[in-house]
């Protein structure tokens, strides 16, 4: 799978984990130049608290447009630090 944004791909990896109908990418297969960390959070019942990156490429800036759970709850102990992206952002095989 590859998640794309403005024709630059931002993660490849053919060991993503679905959940909930998102990929969630490993640590290492995400190009982690274009993320800036975000003071945004969200919580969801079962997975914990998620924080977010912007993406930013160039002049270009798509905020809050991915995301990680660094401490999730243990159902979700899976995707820990692995990171799922939205907002314009393409995931695609």
């Amino acid at each position: 799978m590859k998640a794309v944004w403005n024709n630059v791909t931002l993660a490849e990896s053919h060991a993503t984990i679905v959940v909930e109908g998102n990929h969630y990418f490993p640590p290492g297969s995400v190009r982690e130049e274009f993320l800036k960390q975000s003071d945004t959070h969200t919580t969801c019942p079962w997975k914990g608290k998620a924080s977010y990156y912007h993406i930013v490429i160039g002049a270009n800036r798509n905020p809050d447009a991915a995301w990680y759970y660094p401490e999730p709850k243990e159902a979700a102990a899976q995707i820990r630090h692995y990171v799922a992206f939205w907002n314009g952002v393409e995931v695609v095989p």
